[in-house]
């Protein structure tokens, strides 16, 4: 058996494997993103099976690896409140883009399924927000579970957190070129333009992962993090900038605003936590 406190990398690259595995599958077979349920969630469910027999395996227990039964709704509102901000921020930037050139229509509230490409389908039905709203859940469970939780976890058995910060980032970074890829694949995107959307999609989640990490150890818990990853989520599926002349054609760039806004309030919070200790 590998000794994964002494060596923990290859047991994390290992678990990776698997859940990139379960990834792949359902990004190229099963497809459920291009179904009704507008997410690609069987995938995120076999992940929270494996994080839920991993635990116990690694002799961890749940608050070990950031799900800790300490002030939560404190911390879900706290990362709420900051997904919140940020994308009022995106949103209203956005807004005032699109009412300069005269081409802002309104807002709109509806399930889409988020792609890179752009946000794909319109269903404003209550099972369909439902579907949404739980697959968003699944989904931060799934990936702030064992990106943030087990990974870093299981690194800091070893190396210091902005090392496991680092490492767990990095494979998040690249969880995301599968969409990319799978263009590329059925003929909808031409390589070079799939390089650089997963190049800018890896970067992106990389910082990301970076940010959620920080928020980890600033709260000592997941919950911050899967708060604002699921309002990051949710919103971008749920409510839609709508011009003259389509919906959401700045969506990369109200992402872009809110994130960059979202980590630099995280950095300041973590560097100000940092130098008092």
């Amino acid at each position: 058996m590998l000794d994964y406190k002494r060596n923990p990398i290859p047991i994390i690259l290992m678990f990776y494997a698997i859940c990139f595995a379960f990834r792949t599958i359902e990004y190229f077979i099963f497809r459920t993103d291009q179904s009704m349920f507008g997410e690609a969630f069987i995938h995120k469910l076999a992940g929270i099976l494996l994080l839920g027999i991993s635990i116990p395996f690694f002799r961890y227990s749940w608050t070990e690896v950031g799900f800790s039964p300490e002030k939560v709704l404190r911390t879900i509102l706290s990362g709420a409140l900051l997904g919140a901000v940020v994308f009022t921020a995106g949103y209203g930037i956005e807004i005032l883009i699109q009412s300069s050139t005269g081409d802002f229509s309104g807002l709109k509230f509806y399930v889409t399924s988020y792609s890179v490409l752009g946000n794909q389908g319109m269903q404003n039905s209550i099972l369909f927000i439902m579907i949404c709203i739980a697959g968003n859940m699944i989904n931060v469970i799934m990936e702030e579970g064992v990106f943030r939780g087990l990974f870093v976890r299981l690194a800091e058995e070893k190396y210091s957190f902005p090392a496991a910060c680092i490492l767990s980032s990095v494979l998040f970074g690249v969880w995301h070129i599968m969409q990319p890829l799978r263009t590329v694949i059925d003929g909808n995107q031409s390589i070079a333009g799939a390089f650089i959307t997963g190049l800018l999609l890896v970067v992106t989640s990389t910082l990301l992962g970076i940010q959620y990490c920080m928020l980890y150890k600033l709260t000592g818990s997941l919950w911050a993090g899967m708060a604002a990853h699921f309002v990051n989520n949710t919103t971008a599926n749920l409510l839609h900038v709508v011009t003259f002349s389509g919906v959401d054609e700045l969506l990369a760039v109200r992402i872009t605003i809110a994130q960059t806004l979202s980590f630099l309030i995280v950095l300041f919070f973590y560097i100000t936590r940092n130098r008092k200790e």
